[in-house]
């Protein structure tokens, strides 16, 4: 497979009568790619990226909604960081999704996202995403197993209706292996600047490790159609992961072909009159 067929590479197997396996995605993969050679290409996609978002915004007729999904320390906040560097900030709006509070919990599940949807022209980063809902709740039984069975598919309607009104949505699962979780939390606890992001929740959660893979293959079995397919990338090296996320976002940006508006100007009328101001 060619290198640059990114998607192909990293999207979920749904659809096939196979259930997704994480077990068979390696977590250390990088396809070949040299730590050098990315950053490299890296800082390429971000002038690639620049330009199209620019057009996005210039256009209005398009919107982006790129959901992260990751075990703990699996790298959401950092791929925000490195693959949206240089962007807009005026396009781009990040939501960090915690635990549904007393007055969210009153409403659907749903009802929190889609209240910062993007608008057109606008790409929204969801960090942690409305996938909570079949993941956490599945792991820890916040919810009966018919609710949740009952999600994915109220899940994949509402991707649907949203793909209608002109929002493109982009799925990532940062795959990290158990082990580089502990290298993660270990170099946390041993850098006081780091202190901050660790909660003593993530060891405790590390016991459901397994359980978490599992929830995580069934939603990526049951809720990646081909018109919004999740993509499986392995996350160990960091510098792979900003690599893959900036080229598929480049590739579905590129697909949409914003183009900046046509706007009829008397360039030269409009010249002289600056030059008589």
């Amino acid at each position: 497979m060619a290198r640059t067929d990114v998607r192909a590479l990293h999207r979920a197997r749904s659809g096939t009568g196979r259930r997704v396996s994480l077990a068979d995605v390696d977590p250390d993969f990088t396809d070949g790619l040299s730590e050098k050679k990315s950053l490299k290409k890296l800082d390429k996609q971000h002038l690639k990226l620049f330009g199209l978002q620019d057009r996005l915004w210039a256009e209005r007729r398009h919107a982006v909604l790129i959901c992260l999904q990751a075990m703990d320390t699996g790298g959401k906040d950092g791929t925000v960081k490195h693959v949206m560097t240089g962007l807009n900030p005026m396009g781009i709006d990040v939501q960090a999704f915690k635990a549904p509070t007393p007055a969210e919990k009153r409403h659907h599940f749903l009802w929190r996202f889609k209240r910062v949807l993007p608008a057109p022209g606008h790409m929204e980063i969801f960090n942690r995403t409305h996938y909570e809902d079949v993941l956490v709740a599945r792991v820890n039984k916040l919810a009966s197993a018919d609710t949740i069975d009952r999600r994915y598919g109220e899940i994949n309607r509402w991707e649907q209706q949203l793909q209608k009104a002109g929002i493109t949505i982009l799925k990532f699962y940062l795959h990290i292996s158990y082990e580089e979780q502990r290298r993660r939390l270990t170099e946390r606890l041993l850098d006081p600047t780091k202190h901050w992001k660790f909660s003593e929740n993530d060891i405790d959660q590390r016991a459901y490790w397994h359980d978490y893979m599992n929830a995580y293959e069934i939603a990526l079995t049951r809720c990646s159609p081909a018109s919004a397919p999740w993509y499986v990338i392995p996350a160990n090296n960091k510098w792979y992961r900003d690599w893959a996320v900036a080229q598929i976002l480049r590739e579905t940006l590129t697909e949409l072909d914003p183009q900046y508006p046509l706007v009829e100007l008397d360039v030269d009328r409009l010249l002289e009159r600056l030059k008589a101001d």
